[in-house]
């Protein structure tokens, strides 16, 4: 005869069964915040934004401090430092927040969904750039420099600044050119000095980093929302950091030991492998237990 659910044995096996699932999410979450921390450092305004544009970056999608602070602070980040970045935030004009009950709900301003906007294409870009056919344009005078830095102003991808009177973009030339040197090209060569001006060797170094850290990371058990919504702050944001500091070129211009498509497939492998969570899962998400890697020790955070 089968055991009721409502047994005893079903009870303590459940019990058990629930608390090994629990115990191997948390080893396995604490092993990948170990193991992604930042070493060089967070700026906690720029923490807060990659959240923010990964999972509240539409009109009216806000966060609340509690909530927001039981995302960040399992990332080694303190709440009176949050507290902080969320002031200059707010200064600067990327947050505003609006005062419900005992606390403040936090949003991107118009300015900040926009700037989030601008570049959310190229951080979750799954796939290498391919463009065979680029213009290059070359200024003399100070009308074409001005021109120049307008195109360069606009996005990184609408012109590469080889140097000061240089630029590199692709696809056909726009119209409009006066002043200009325009010249349709197809590339061929590319020197190494030209590799190491875009692909600098600080961004090598980072961007290595992250693949090897990510290069051990198993499969992640079933995860709840708060534990899936700080590994993805934390990932989005160190990829977000390496992503924007170069160009989208083909891999022609990339140096020999570039890293950076390597990365990215094992960014996406494990962000699709931690589904979003809503913002209202996060709100009512209890604090995680969170590693204090100065110490060794576990604490909890509110």
């Amino acid at each position: 005869m089968p055991t009721r659910v409502g047994s005893g044995l079903a009870r303590d096996w459940l019990a058990a069964y629930s608390g090994a699932m629990e115990t191997e999410a948390h080893e396995w979450f604490s092993a990948a915040i170990g193991a992604l921390a930042d070493q060089q450092g967070q700026r906690v305004w720029s923490v807060i934004i990659s959240f923010l544009g990964d999972m509240a970056q539409g009109e009216g999608a806000g966060i609340s401090s509690a909530a927001l602070t039981r995302v960040i602070t399992p990332l080694g980040i303190k709440p009176e430092a949050i507290r902080v970045a969320l002031h200059r935030l707010r200064k600067d004009g990327w947050t505003e927040s609006e005062r419900r009950g005992r606390g403040s709900v936090h949003f991107l301003t118009p300015h900040g969904r926009a700037q989030s906007a601008l570049v959310t294409p190229r951080i979750y870009c799954r796939t290498a750039c391919t463009t065979l056919d680029w213009h290059v344009l070359i200024a003399g005078t100070p009308s074409g420099l001005e021109l120049l830095d307008a195109l360069a102003d606009q996005s990184q991808d609408s012109l590469i600044r080889v140097n000061r009177q240089t630029g590199l973009a692709p696809g056909p030339a726009p119209d409009s050119m006066a002043d200009m040197l325009v010249l349709d090209a197809r590339v061929t060569e590319v020197p190494d000095w030209l590799r190491d001006l875009l692909y600098p060797r600080a961004l090598h170094h980072g961007c290595a980093a992250l693949d090897a850290a990510l290069q051990p990371l198993a499969p992640p058990p079933p995860l709840d929302p708060l534990r899936r919504a700080c590994l993805r702050t934390l990932i989005v944001h160190r990829w977000r950091r390496i992503v924007l500091r170069h160009p989208r070129l083909p891999e022609r211009f990339h140096p020999a030991d570039w890293t950076g498509e390597s990365c990215r497939q094992k960014v996406f492998a494990l962000l699709d492998a931690l589904p979003q969570p809503s913002l209202t899962e996060l709100e009512h998400a209890e604090a995680l237990p969170v590693m204090d890697f100065t110490t060794d020790k576990t604490v909890t955070t509110s």
